[in-house]
């Protein structure tokens, strides 16, 4: 018999201000297992170096709760900041997580940076989610719905009566995901915003970003009800059709995340630096008019 059970997991986040990335620690209150989703390794770009401030904030947490972590979950390859997933798993010996249709990303970006030290099969994540699978945080069941249109592996976490939608919808206030990127497409984002708005309206939603239009306060979780009654770009009055003809518009006129070029390289490997070269230092490449 399944030990998964259907309760309210207990949720804290963090807010990085660099990337505007949230990131969430779901804890199951019976065990105090708990795993990270879209974790953040700082990076300053210009100066090639890396740091973790971030990520340690989310350590001492985890360690001062006495928390056991299971998992560090990857909604999607990120292409606005570093997974500090390695980083992490090296303390606390969780696995890494994602969508099995990373494979299908790897591949592109393989091609794109000329790589082949870039992994086609999945590697070096632990496991492969496919769509539906569920798993277990401590005894908290956690389903995994495919939720591609921003890129082809989206996927959401659903664990009691929350979601976990990465970038496929942001608030109700700023819209949803871009569809411009290698193998993203808005008739697929439309329709998978459609199965979020089929939960329960009550499910709190929970995003990887916010943008805070307007100047307000920073804020990453609303309701399915808020969304669809709300949401700027797509709401339960539009049209496949008007929703496609606008992200196509919209898309076009949007520049290129700061980050994508080291942030692609590095969340296709699971968060792994390319390989060191003989020198000891890795490096990460920029190809030219390529995207």
């Amino acid at each position: 018999m399944s030990t998964f059970t259907d309760h309210r997991p207990t949720v804290r986040s963090w807010f990085h201000q660099q990337s505007s990335t949230a990131c969430h620690c779901v804890i199951d209150p019976v065990t105090r297992h708990c795993a990270v989703i879209d974790s953040v390794l700082d990076f300053d770009y210009a100066a090639g170096r890396t740091s973790t401030e971030f990520a340690d904030g989310i350590m001492a947490f985890i360690e001062a709760e006495g928390l056991k972590l299971d998992w560090l979950l990857e909604t999607h390859a990120h292409a606005d900041h570093l997974s500090a997933a390695p980083y992490l798993k090296k303390r606390f010996g969780a696995r890494i997580g994602i969508g099995e249709h990373i494979k299908d990303v790897q591949k592109v970006f393989g091609e794109v940076f000329h790589d082949d030290t870039i992994p086609r099969d999945g590697r070096p994540f632990d496991h492969l989610f496919a769509d539906g699978e569920e798993f277990a945080v401590g005894q908290l069941k956690v389903r995994v719905m495919h939720t591609p249109g921003h890129t082809p592996a989206c996927v959401t976490y659903l664990a009691g009566d929350c979601a976990f939608v990465g970038d496929t919808l942001f608030m109700p206030d700023y819209g949803t995901a871009r569809c411009d990127f290698p193998g993203g497409d808005a008739h697929t984002l439309y329709h998978s915003v459609q199965r979020l708005y089929g939960l329960p309206p009550q499910t709190k939603l929970h995003m990887c970003h916010d943008y805070m239009p307007g100047g307000r306060a920073a804020k990453w979780v609303c309701t399915v009800q808020e969304q669809r009654d709300g949401n700027v770009q797509l709401n339960a009055a539009t049209s496949e059709h008007d929703f496609v003809a606008f992200r196509k518009q919209r898309d076009a006129k949007l520049s290129m995340p700061a980050l994508i070029m080291p942030s692609v390289q590095v969340n296709v490997r699971a968060g792994d630096m390319p390989p060191p070269e003989s020198n000891g230092i890795s490096y990460l490449k920029v190809p030219i008019n390529a995207l």
